[in-house]
């Protein structure tokens, strides 16, 4: 389960009408033990690219990574964190 201390989000702009859909990147901060594999004293963060089209909201991509340096980790998250990044994302669309 992702335990997470906060987020930001930003639509990302598309001026020339390419991309159907309208897109999102979020930065979500983690809370992660100490124990756990993923940990760094510089935090964890994912920042995911979120697609909007039709109704549908979706993850194109994201990226783990430690939150002050921006370092790419090489952690993919599980199936069902992915399942819960997804959710998350989906219910914390900004208003338009």
């Amino acid at each position: 389960m992702l335990a997470i201390l906060g987020y930001t989000v930003e639509q990302i702009r598309d001026p020339f009408g390419i991309i159907a859909g309208t897109r999102y990147e979020f930065v979500i901060n983690l809370e992660i033990a100490e124990e756990d594999e993923l940990y760094s004293e510089n935090g964890v963060s994912v920042r995911a690219v979120v697609k909007e089209a039709d109704g549908e909201v979706s993850v194109v991509t994201y990226d783990v990574m430690e939150t002050t340096t921006h370092r790419i980790l090489e952690f993919d998250l599980e199936d069902d964190e992915e399942e819960e990044l997804a959710a998350f994302c989906k219910e914390h669309l900004p208003e338009e």
